[in-house]
């Protein structure tokens, strides 16, 4: 029997029974995207619960300090808040105490981040050698990134104590002198307070490198190895590619986070001496409650936030204009 006479028994040809049965797959996708809006409503519900507070604890107050300033608000209940448009952002204009702040936090995001970068750079090259209790090290040079910036403010100011500090004993002992009062001088205190935030701020910056460190193949250093090429071609030809994206935005995000210090300096110095070290957002809790200009401290919130967004989107830009993968 012919392959045409068997088909023909059946009633149907080849093609038919393909059609048919493409047809009912075919309806079987056709139930598909109820399916996959079922999902997409199921993968909200899952998100909820961590968009609620960010929504609240975030988003509201951001909102809230946009809206107050654009208003006189003050401190006192009896007192009624005008609306006064962009008035505080003029004066902000013309406020030398304000801009001078903002150079310090410019000085001191700049000082934090690059030898915080340089430093955590070369801890990480060195912590993925294959080194005897490495684990051990590796877990010691996380230690300052579980202590609360106040505890870490607190502890360096002991060592930083004209009196009885560490640093000053140490000189003392080596003969240098008699030391000096580090967060109480006009020149050092902004020095002595950055290298705190460098030293408080590296471990995140180690482990992000040193995780891309393990991206880098093995197989690629040991063929530039046996080419003879050097520790510092290897690093420049083989790990730099790796890591530079893992570079770039361990950067970004640490220059950022350092201009919006507060903690830290407010423990160390409170923004003295003189106002050395009063960043921006210490002069805006200033403004805000010791001086209870509300709508003035506002203000330089929202200076502070088109800053950060002027940075963040240049920092996109770079990234999917095609710098990532250079």
């Amino acid at each position: 029997m012919t392959l045409a006479s068997a088909t023909a028994q059946a009633g149907k040809s080849p093609l038919e029974g393909d059609r048919g049965s493409r047809g009912s797959r075919g309806g079987g996708r056709r139930g598909g995207p109820p399916q996959r809006a079922g999902r997409g409503a199921g993968a909200w519900f899952l998100v909820l619960p961590a968009l609620i507070p960010i929504l609240i604890l975030s988003v509201g107050p951001l909102l809230h300090g946009l809206a107050l300033a654009f208003t006189d608000a003050q401190s006192g209940r009896t007192r009624s808040t005008q609306w006064v448009g962009v008035l505080n952002f003029q004066d902000l204009l013309h406020d030398t105490l304000f801009w001078e702040s903002f150079r310090i936090g410019l000085l001191w995001a700049v000082g934090v981040t690059v030898p915080q970068f340089v430093l955590a750079l070369g801890l990480a090259l060195l912590l993925d050698q294959n080194l005897r209790m490495r684990w051990l090290a590796r877990a010691l040079a996380i230690v300052p990134w579980a202590m609360p910036e106040v505890v870490v403010g607190i502890m360096w100011r002991l060592v930083y104590h004209p009196d009885a500090g560490v640093l000053n004993e140490m000189i003392r002992e080596l003969g240098l002198g008699e030391g000096r009062a580090w967060l109480g001088g006009l020149a050092t205190a902004l020095p002595a307070a950055i290298v705190v935030g460098v030293w408080a701020g590296m471990p995140q910056t180690t482990v992000a490198l040193l995780a891309g460190l393990q991206n880098a193949p093995p197989e690629l250093h040991e063929a530039a190895a046996l080419d003879g090429a050097g520790a510092w071609r290897r690093f420049r030809t083989v790990t730099w590619p790796v890591l530079r994206p893992v570079a770039l935005a361990v950067t970004a995000l640490n220059f950022i986070w350092n201009f919006n210090s507060f903690a830290l300096v407010y423990v160390l110095t409170d923004g003295g001496p003189g106002g050395r070290t009063r960043l921006p957002m210490l002069f805006a809790y200033e403004e805000a409650f010791r001086y209870g200009q509300f709508g003035y401290a506002a203000a330089m919130g929202c200076v502070m936030v088109a800053v950060i967004a002027v940075l963040l989107a240049v920092y996109l830009a770079g990234r999917l204009g095609g710098g990532e993968d250079r």
